[in-house]
């Protein structure tokens, strides 16, 4: 999977600090946005479109390209199910390997196109064909089969979970793909157009202004536009929390995506102003090289893991962050309570005088890379250093943009090998079998495995995955939890410090926000009510 480009991104989220400027009065009625003024301002830290291409996109664009693109499904965080989205209902073969949808009739694209099952089947053998971004989730599909105009059905090779991948965040999207003709769709898609089916369509985008992007209501849309709706997405580029702090308090903004502890404490107690905080799907790892360096030897990286201070990281990030259950974060099918993990000092010590290194023994020497502006990984990276230092290891950690630190770990050169690589992850698709497949099957060359694990007994057990999912949940969670005891407790081949807590902060005639962990960051401006 080519996940980095989304992870480096989602690394570097937390916005820290409150920058300069003077304090901006309380917020207050005559300066709160009207119903009749229907533009939702979304702030970003960064800049938003990397990738028009629905089926290659795998970056921040999926705050916007939600908006604009449908799925054949969509995740229900309350049900933990797939819920109708383009297709109005469907149904699996006994075995979990033949999947029928039925698509909802008399929807069109933005190209003025039916979204019919010959669209669907161009959509996704595009995609699929592409091989781009999170292309792979459509690896199980064999063959796609026009069944009549509202009917496809999907030959799998194997059995999976179809109606859950089909609400990825990622390459889940059906797009027009005719709508540029005879000329090359990818540079069509490029130039700023789209061709979803969505509420929104793009009404103009301008790379590198703080003003980037603005949707617009598209009039067709299936959902329809009855009632009070948001008419209007503007995305706006505010890498200055301070700024972001004051254009929300001022009323310019409607939402900001995440906020400090301490912001998030100030605007909390606001008035006019609502937050939300509510748990993700998406937790922090650190990745162990298992193939060569020091931490080759399983004892080295069970006393790195044990010289986390879990709790006391927990502390001092004040409720941003949630102790991690494993690498399964709760809500997610493979949660597996009693898997957190605890700092012991003295059992460290311990292996490591065992390897003949730790207080009185041989000095070691660790190098560690983690993404460089994100203040929660500092502060990881600095207790981290304390506690090694009082065990007789020096730890090297160097912050690095995301691209750099990506490269490198993935470099065949192992004197460009990291000991410790640091990240986020967040599933395409609820399900964490993205976490297992990518980051612990063996892999080669290297994308996503960088501890370089190569196990076979690890492989067969992640493979098994897709068709216990689709036949036996409670087979999938016994599974998942040995899996999950296997790469932390006896192979040690990752720690995980937390899980990232979401905390959002917007206006308060905001009507109906919700937060859905499986699409991280994305609000869905149509569910919204202006006004109230």
């Amino acid at each position: 999977m080519r996940r980095f480009l989304v992870l480096g991104m989602m690394a570097v989220l937390a916005l820290a600090g409150c920058g300069g400027g003077d304090e901006v009065q309380e917020i207050s009625a005559p300066n709160l946005p009207s119903a009749k003024d229907s533009t939702f301002v979304y702030l970003h830290h960064l800049g938003i479109v990397a990738d028009w291409d629905p089926a290659s996109s795998y970056s921040g664009e999926v705050v916007a390209m939600e908006n604009i693109y449908d799925s054949l499904t969509t995740y229900n965080p309350r049900t933990r199910r797939a819920a109708p989205r383009l297709a109005e209902r469907w149904q699996t073969s006994p075995d979990g390997k033949v999947w029928t949808f039925t698509l909802r009739s008399g929807v069109i694209f933005h190209t003025g196109r039916p979204v019919d099952a010959d669209a669907v089947k161009a959509s996704i053998e595009r995609t699929k064909r592409m091989g781009a971004g999170a292309a792979y989730i459509w690896d199980p599909v064999q063959r796609i089969t026009v069944k009549d105009p509202l009917t496809v059905e999907f030959r799998l090779e194997y059995a999976a979970p179809l109606d859950l991948i089909a609400s990825a965040d990622y390459a889940a999207y059906i797009y027009d793909t005719r709508a540029a003709g005879s000329g090359d769709l990818k540079k069509w898609f490029q130039a700023g157009r789209d061709a979803g089916s969505g509420p929104y369509t793009v009404a103009s985008w301008k790379k590198g202004r703080e003003k980037e992007l603005l949707l617009r209501a598209f009039d067709r849309y299936w959902g329809g536009w009855d009632g009070p709706h948001y008419r209007n997405i503007e995305f706006r580029v505010t890498p200055d929390p301070g700024r972001a702090y004051r254009l929300l308090l001022s009323g310019e903004a409607s939402y900001v995506q995440r906020l400090s502890p301490e912001l998030f404490r100030r605007v909390s107690a606001t008035p006019g102003v609502r937050t939300l905080q509510v748990p993700s799907f998406q937790n922090l790892l650190m990745l162990f090289n298992t193939a060569s360096g020091p931490l080759a030897d399983i004892r080295l990286r069970k006393a790195v893991q044990k010289a986390v201070d879990y709790d006391g990281l927990i502390t001092q990030l004040h409720g941003a962050v949630a102790p991690a259950p494993g690498l399964v974060p709760e809500g997610l099918l493979g949660h597996t309570p009693g898997l957190t993990q605890k700092q012991d000092l003295a059992g460290a010590s311990a292996l490591l005088t065992e390897a003949g290194y730790g207080p009185g023994g041989k000095p070691l020497r660790l190098t560690l890379t983690y993404a460089q502006g994100d203040d929660d990984e500092e502060l990881l990276v600095r207790t981290l250093k304390r506690a090694l230092a009082e065990l007789n290891i020096q730890l090297d950690a160097k912050a690095m943009r995301w691209e750099e630190q990506r490269d490198q770990g993935r470099s065949a050169d192992q004197a460009k090998s990291h000991d410790i690589f640091v990240m986020y992850w967040y599933p395409d698709y609820a399900d964490a079998y993205s976490l297992f497949l990518n980051f612990f099957h063996s892999a080669g060359p290297v994308s996503s495995n960088l501890a370089y694990l190569k196990s076979g007994d690890v492989d067969a057990k992640i493979e098994r995955l897709p068709s216990l999912v689709t036949n036996s949940r409670s087979s999938a969670e016994g599974a998942y939890a040995d899996l999950q005891r296997g790469l932390i407790q006896e192979k040690a081949v990752v720690a995980v410090p937390w899980v990232l807590t979401y905390r959002r902060a917007y206006l308060g005639n905001v009507q109906g926000l919700t937060d859905n962990p499986a699409y991280p960051g994305v609000v869905f401006v149509h569910e919204l009510t202006p006004g109230g």
